[in-house]
């Protein structure tokens, strides 16, 4: 049974491009939210396994930033894994995302099922693909 994931990101384009990238193999099922306060709702809803969030989401829904929505993902699912992802390198948000409840980050273009699924195994957590 593929794992689900609701990507969280304001371009339509990159939001299409990465569920076709994560469903391709059958390891995902995913959803899409364009906005914070859809996000929110989706989460609450379907409990997913992981979200893929973008951390340079637009602030126009209440949400001062994507770390302040990732903190209140995890407050609406716990259990469910975050995954912040930018167009940028990590280094950009120096210790932010460590002290996010993110379990990692993953550059946009080093996005694919399996990087994916190797921050959200259990076990893995506080890792990012810069890292590596």
């Amino acid at each position: 049974m593929p794992r689900t994931v609701l990507i969280v990101d304001d371009d339509p384009g990159f939001r299409a491009v990465a569920r076709a990238l994560l469903e391709a193999d059958g390891d995902f099922a995913a959803a899409e939210a364009g906005s914070g306060a859809e996000a929110v709702t989706a989460v609450a809803r379907k409990r997913p396994d992981a979200v893929l969030l973008d951390i340079g989401l637009s602030s126009e829904d209440g949400f001062e930033d994507g770390f302040a929505l990732c903190r209140a993902l995890h407050e609406v699912a716990p259990a469910t894994s975050v995954v912040l992802c930018s167009a940028r390198e990590a280094e950009l948000y120096g210790e932010r995302i460590a002290r996010s409840p993110a379990v990692g980050f993953l550059a946009k273009e080093r996005l694919s099922a399996a990087e994916l699924a190797r921050l959200i195994a259990p076990g893995d957590r506080d890792q990012s693909s810069e890292a590596r």
